[in-house]
């Protein structure tokens, strides 16, 4: 109920989750055939997937000022301009011009994706509780169903351009019900706070890890599963689909664990079971047990990344919530960038095992990152009694 609750109080951006949620998960089950029709190696392919970092990185930074302009119509005008791009890679026939429509998907990504992030952290001070992870949980129910969708997709022959001409226009269409009213306050006296640097570095660096671990998973899982052990385009298909759900259910388990225990221990416990689930599937030698590596490391990264931007909306005025989010966003949103070129840049070295291995050792670092930040709370608290 508590999840229902949540859901229903933040129902506007929770759908702009879900939407954003439907074209990533086409996309990471179209992965193996966009891949082909490229021809390139697995180090190109990871890096022409970076080119998405260039666009999102810079709507991002321009996010708040374009927030201030838009006002209530921000979040339902920038998704109907991301369902207007997502056609753009599903089209692309060279290197060249699927680097440049990613580019162009990323910015449209980036900008909703600050949008519906600030809306959820205003709306959890408007009502005093966590709704960060509901959200989020939102977005791995719509990543987990197209996932699924799509792999059936492919087996039918369905071409990537015709998938995301599809799911662009059902976004598109869905996009007329996001607007709703933005709440701010009055703008702090001068002296009255400091900047919050140190959380948003900290945060941004928590988001950062869990994203491109969670990444690891949606860029490279497919073709894991359909190369390195030999399975069809719905088994591949089912590898970023099992993230997706476990992902879910974490998350919509996590916002009532978020109500009782504290960020910390909660961020510790998954990154320990995210890290498990990626030597499970690394070491896989079929695809069944890659698929319970998969659903481990989706159920332990899938709280992770929530509790980072919800804490930085914790340490900031209201005033200052989209700009300080955006930081993070930047930040976290980068991991989804970085890992696909990182883990292509392995495989083509070491192959996909030695990757999945290699990313759970990074994810590990959360945990040093977020005792860091709890020290910093209590430095902060103190200094704040004095």
């Amino acid at each position: 109920m508590k999840v229902l609750n949540a859901l229903l109080l933040s129902r506007r951006p929770a759908l702009a989750f879900v939407l954003v949620g439907l074209f990533w998960g086409c996309f990471a089950a179209y992965i193996p055939d966009l891949k082909i029709r490229l021809n390139v190696s697995d180090a190109t392919f990871g890096l022409l997937l970076l080119c998405n970092a260039l666009g999102l990185l810079s709507s991002m930074w321009l996010a708040p000022k374009i927030d201030n302009i838009l006002g209530n119509r921000g979040l339902q005008i920038g998704t109907a301009l991301f369902a207007a791009t997502l056609f753009l890679p599903g089209f692309a026939s060279g290197a060249f011009t699927f680097g440049l429509s990613m580019a162009i998907v990323g910015a449209a990504s980036g900008l909703v994706d600050v949008l519906m992030n600030a809306r959820v952290s205003e709306l959890e001070q408007v009502h005093k509780r966590p709704l960060m992870n509901g959200n989020h949980g939102m977005f791995s129910l719509g990543y987990a169903a197209a996932a699924v969708v799509s792999g059936f997709a492919r087996e039918a022959h369905v071409e990537p351009g015709v998938a995301f001409l599809i799911v662009g226009s059902l976004i598109l269409g869905l996009s007329s019900c996001l607007e709703m009213k933005i709440y701010k306050s009055p703008i702090a006296k001068p002296g009255s706070f400091s900047y919050p640097t140190g959380p948003i570095v900290l945060c941004g660096l928590i988001v950062l890890v869990a994203f491109m671990t969670e990444a690891t998973v949606e860029t490279w899982s497919a073709i894991h599963i359909e190369r390195t052990l030999m399975g069809r385009a719905t088994e591949g298909a089912l590898g970023p689909a099992m993230l997706g759900i476990t992902m879910a259910l974490g998350r919509f388990f996590g916002q009532s664990i978020s109500e009782t225990f504290s960020e910390t221990k909660v961020i510790i416990c998954a990154t320990c079971v995210a890290a498990t689930g990626a030597v499970i599937a690394a070491l896989a030698p079929t695809p069944v047990l890659a698929y319970i590596g998969f659903g481990t490391l989706g159920l332990g990264v899938s709280v992770i990344g929530p509790l980072g931007l919800a804490l930085v909306g914790k340490y900031v005025p209201d005033h200052l919530r989209t700009e300080t989010i955006s930081r993070v966003t930047v930040l976290g949103f980068a991991g989804f960038f970085l890992a696909p070129t990182m883990m292509g840049l392995i495989s083509e070295v070491q192959g996909l095992r030695v990757a999945f291995l290699c990313a759970a050792l990074f994810s590990l670092l959360s945990i040093p990152l977020t005792l860091l930040l709890s020290r910093f709370s209590k430095v902060r608290v103190s200094l704040s009694k004095v």
